[in-house]
């Protein structure tokens, strides 16, 4: 019995999906509940999961398709779908365009029996005359990547070493470079060595929004720096108590969510948004954290932050770090938020410009924490361990005033963590 395979409902006010990539091909076994293909949203990458053990049928949309909730995307036949990795030697013997790639036996880690390697790497073998069976891939459940080929291909031994035999690679019709051995500016041999990848629907999405936000808000950035002393000193004495007690890492995330909250209370309208010719402030605090992951900066929400502990803020970071490496954050968890918080710090980033993340009129960068010569009240110079911090605002509605302010208090609440504890 065939059972068609739809589009799942991909949340609100989401009505269609870009289809990624077939983990399957017709006529493969497949297990209840296994991926058979990824569609990619405005904002996620949903997997679609087969309803039932079986075998896949017909393939009706191609990847690279656009498709809308509840179009067909192809059908699965039901069946025994538990032998999905051992396909039958008969069909292997007297059907090899059509074999399946070699069980994980064969190479030590299942290379290119999960997932058909990236359209990069697609070419790259082609291009190679190699197999996508004989390469070790270390993309998600084993797909092979372009990196994975060329590693492949550094690892073979030589077919050849003596110089008679070895030939470079000449573009045909390309006239060969004189022999000064200048470099000629050449558009056919730049051609061969560059690879056209089409972009996500993430991350068109993302740089849409970006653009928009530039054109929209009149987007203005101030800095200050701080001390970072107090917190790092309470962070040494307490994190192991506090990692035994709450089962997670205290890390610097917390206070900073914590400082934010305190300023925001202060000054509201780096929480607020413009609506037409009207401001809406917003009287509770959804504090966004942007995340990176392999498809993109993603900016989960922390919903209701200030009646979080710094305990519940670090478990919620954490778990939103975990889920968008996973690829499984939902529409609904980066939805709302009414101001945010990137951390560039942890990629190195000395100092930033962060992008307002729309309607949002704020976003707080933070930056890697460096020890610098620093001048104390008493005229004395100490080494301190010094982070800049960039607030991005919206001149429209908040003024400098506000933006200088609301770094001054950020900086006070975490030079001085005690502030936390009296709610000062």
């Amino acid at each position: 019995m065939a059972i068609e395979i739809k589009v799942p409902t991909l949340g609100e006010s989401v009505t269609e999906a870009t289809v990624g990539q077939w983990f399957k091909k017709p006529g493969e076994a497949v297990k209840a509940d296994e991926p058979l293909v990824e569609l990619e949203t405005d904002k996620v990458t949903v997997e679609v999961p087969a309803p039932s053990a079986g075998t896949l049928g017909d393939i009706i949309v191609n990847e690279g398709d656009t498709v809308e909730v509840g179009a067909i995307l192809g059908s699965l036949n039901e069946g025994d779908g538990g032998s999905a990795s051992a396909p039958a030697p008969a069909a292997a013997a007297s059907a090899p365009a059509q074999a399946t790639p070699a069980p994980a036996a064969a190479n030590g880690n299942g290379a290119g029996t999960e997932m058909p390697p990236s359209p990069a790497a697609q070419k790259a073998l082609a291009e190679a005359g190699m197999e996508a069976g004989s390469v070790a891939g270390s993309g998600r459940r084993g797909q092979v990547l372009k990196h994975d080929v060329a590693a492949a291909q550094q690892a073979a031994p030589a077919a050849s070493t003596t110089p008679a035999t070895t030939t470079a690679y000449v573009p045909a019709n390309v006239p060969a470079a004189p022999a000064q051995n200048l470099r000629i500016p050449s558009a056919e041999i730049d051609a061969v060595r560059e690879e056209r990848v089409r972009m996500s629907r993430l991350r068109q999405t993302i740089a849409r929004r970006l653009k928009d936000a530039q054109n929209t808000a009149a987007m203005l950035t101030t800095f200050n720096d701080v001390d970072m002393t107090g917190v790092m000193s309470m962070r040494n004495q307490y994190k192991d108590l506090f990692e035994k007690r709450h089962g997670v890492r205290l890390g610097f995330m917390g206070f900073f969510v914590k400082a934010c909250i305190q300023a925001l209370k202060e000054i509201p309208a780096v929480n607020a948004e413009i609506d037409g010719q009207d401001i809406i402030y917003k009287n509770y605090y959804h504090i966004g954290v942007a995340v990176g992951s392999d498809k993109g900066l993603v900016v989960p929400v922390i919903r209701d932050a200030e009646t979080m502990s710094i305990a519940e803020i670090e478990a919620a970071v954490t778990e939103y770090g975990k889920r968008a490496r996973a690829g499984q954050l939902t529409i609904e968890d980066m939805q709302g938020g009414t101001f945010t918080l990137s951390n560039g710090g942890v990629y190195g980033s000395l100092l930033s410009t962060p992008i307002l993340n729309a309607p949002q009129s704020g976003i707080l960068g933070m930056h890697r924490i460096e020890q610098r010569p620093i001048v104390m009240k008493d005229g004395s110079i100490e080494a301190r361990p010094m982070m800049y911090l960039a607030l991005s605002y919206d001149h429209r509605i908040v003024d400098g005033k506000e933006a200088v302010t609301f770094l001054v208090r950020v900086k006070e609440c975490l030079e001085d963590p005690q502030r936390f504890v009296l709610d000062l």
